[in-house]
This record gives structure tokens, sequence and C-alpha cells, in this order.
């Protein structure tokens, strides 16, 4: 059942009304002082279930339901308005942009105006079909989470792949990492996989629009992950284009709670696309003025492109006490406290080497626990305590 609320003095656009809306509409009716209040005035006074379609009668002035037609689109987008008046291009411009959907004539016979009134309650079930839709979507999309940096060669990758790898064990099968660095990712030698399809696969054909297809272009990997690797040839990036890999990225979260992005160097368009869809972002930065600078830079781009993510994680990577800077260093110019700090190893890039994630090897080092630090804090939604020191997860060592 649909249910109208009319908003009008007229007694003959009343019963005309009354004789359009068969039993499968409801109608309520108020007084035309009413379209003087706001929206949540005039709902307010609804005795019964949610409205579908609000009628403005032809006693209405314009300034009237203008204002309120205005204030309804904004506020319950869900609702389907309809304005009872003869109908002039100038009039039709100013109720378009007022959120007004549609403008029937008042002398209408009683059958051309059930028609019409139909066609609104078919339109404002849609609305609400579609919002539900879209919240169910929203819910139970998964987390986005871009692994970055602006400079080069400070372990984005070992980062990207140990999260993986560490998400992995609290989801199995629900975290799929995707190399994003096209020409020359690195992820499925950090993970130990020869890959037989790539990103290249994923982004064509069927595998576009088919969860099931896209599936079967993932590699598995033995902690229970899955990755999605760079193309095999540097020159196959220029194949892929930045909506492809967002419409790529925004499919992904949609079937795994984790979905791990190791990014590019810098800030590439390929990089921005996926960044509207960022639940989190992890950045690694290394111990040395340039790593510090960039990232600092990096950061002040993305404030001015209001593309920063809801919730950001800093790693300090290659910590060493010697360097001549300090933790609060590093806070103090680029703006964010440190999270994690993984000091420097021997372990790391022989894990690397081997193809043998630190985490997947269960080493219980300072590295490794730092790494288990950051899984869990992404775990956890991300969540900050209350300091700058509660926040760091490893002290340098």
């Amino acid at each position: 059942m649909s249910r109208f609320l009319a908003l009008t003095g007229s007694p003959e656009f009343q019963q005309r009304l009354a004789l359009s809306l068969d039993s499968s509409h409801e109608l309520q009716v108020m007084d035309r002082t009413a379209a003087l209040g706001t929206p949540a005035d005039v709902l307010s006074r609804n005795l019964g279930g949610p409205i579908d379609v609000m009628l403005f009668g032809p006693d209405i002035s314009a300034d009237q339901w203008f204002a309120l037609a205005s204030g309804i689109d904004l506020e319950y987008p869900e609702i389907v308005i309809v304005l009872a008046a003869p109908s002039t291009s100038d009039l039709a411009l100013a109720a378009l942009r007022s959120g007004i959907r549609d403008i029937i004539d008042p002398e209408l016979d009683a059958s051309h105006l059930a028609l019409a009134l139909d066609r609104a309650a078919q339109t404002a079930k849609a609305r609400r079909q579609s919002a539900q839709v879209d919240a169910q979507e929203t819910h139970r999309r998964g987390r986005v989470v871009p692994v970055m940096s602006p400079k080069g060669g400070v372990g984005k990758t070992t980062v990207s792949t140990n999260l993986a790898v560490g998400l992995a064990r609290t989801a199995p099968m629900g975290a799929v990492v995707v190399d994003l660095d096209l020409q020359f990712g690195d992820v499925a030698s950090g993970l130990g996989l020869e890959p037989a399809h790539t990103i290249t696969d994923a982004v064509q054909g069927s595998a576009a629009t088919d969860s099931m297809v896209l599936k079967a272009f993932l590699s598995p990997h033995p902690s229970g992950a899955y990755a999605l690797c760079a193309p095999l040839r540097p020159a196959e990036a220029d194949l892929i284009k930045p909506a492809q890999v967002a419409a790529l990225v925004n499919q992904l979260s949609l079937e795994f709670p984790y979905v791990i992005l190791d990014t590019s160097p810098g800030l590439g368009e390929v990089v921005l696309a996926v960044l509207e869809l960022a639940t989190d972002a992890v950045w690694v930065c290394g111990m040395d003025i340039p790593s510090i600078r960039g990232l600092n830079h990096g950061l002040e781009v993305l404030r001015q492109l209001d593309l920063m993510p809801p919730s950001s994680t800093l790693v300090l990577n290659f910590a060493d006490k010697r360097s001549g800077l300090t933790v609060k260093d590093i806070e103090a110019t680029v703006g964010l406290p440190v999270d994690v700090v993984l000091p420097h190893s021997r372990i790391v890039p022989f894990s690397t080497n081997a193809g043998v994630p630190v985490l997947q090897g269960g080493r219980r080092d300072a590295v490794g626990r730092g790494l288990a630090a950051l899984v869990g804090k992404i775990a956890a939604g991300g969540a900050a305590s209350g300091t700058k020191t509660s926040r760091r997860r490893v002290a340098m060592t």
C-alpha cells in the first residue's frame, strides 16, 4: 500500500483525490497552513506509516511549496513530491530545481489523475528499494586499505604482503592484496607466487562485472590470503585505466572483508582513483629527510583535494636511533602520530628474497611484533588510543 499526504484546503481537489485513489492507496489530508512549517513539522503530524508521495494542492502558494519542497527533497529524498498546478515552462523549471518530481493539472479527470498518482507511487517505491540496496551494500562492503608512500624504496610491499597474511589469520580467506604498482609491482615475488593471471585479466571482459569470474583470477596464498598481482610486462600498465581499477577495488570490497592495496610511489591517477573508496590508509615512511618531506607534501596534497581516508596509520620503517632524527621530529613534520615503528633488521631482506612474509614465518623479533601490531590495529578498526605514546606500538631498538 502506498501512502499519500495532501496539503490542501480545497474541497474540490480533495474530492478528486478521493475518487482517483483505490483501496491500494491511503490518503491523509492536511490543511494548507501545514505548508508554512518545516519538513519535520509536517511529517510529525503524520498519523500513519511512512509517506510515499506528498501532494501540494492548487491553493498552495509558490513561496510555500518552493521552500517546503526543497527541504523535503534534501532531508527525505525517498518521498516523491507532486504539485497540482497549471504547468508552464517557468513553473516546471522552478519545480524541478526545488525537488518536485511531477506537475499535474488539478482539473484532470479521475482516470488520468489516478495514472499520474500511481506513477508517483511507483517512483517512490523504486526510490525506497534503491536506498535499501545501497544501505545493504554499504553495510557489507569490506575495508579498503591502501598502503602508500610518496617515495619509493620504503618497504610498502613488505608492509602490504604482511598485512594481508596477518589479516587472513583473523579472517580466513577474507583478505586480498592488489598490486597497484602496475609497472614494477613485487607482490608476487614478496609472496612467493607465480600467478597464472594478473590485474590485466581482472579489469577486462566478464571479470569486470562477474565476481565469480573475478575470483578465478586471484592467486591463493598458503596463509589463506589472496593476491591480484601486477602485469607481467610493464607495457601492459598503459592498458589499465584508473576507472577500471576503481571499479575492480569496489567489486572486491563487496566480496572480501579486507582489500589491501600495494600502491605505486607517488600520487598518480590510479592512487587518487582508489582513494575515493579507501576506509583506512597505511602510510610507510623511512627515517630519512627525503622520505619524511615527501610524505609531508603528499599529505598536504590529499588534504587539499579532500581525499584523506577516514583513518590513517603511520608506519616508520628502517628506524634507527643513530640516524640523527627522532620519532617526535617525524611526527612534528608530518602532523601524524607514528603508530608502528619497524627497526632495521636482517630478517626482512631474507624474508623478501625467500618470498616468505615475516608473519608467515612466525618470527618473534621486533619487526614481527610491529607488523603484528599493525594487523591488530587494522583488524580492530583503526581505533586510536588516547595519547601519542600509547598509540606507538613498538619502540626502537
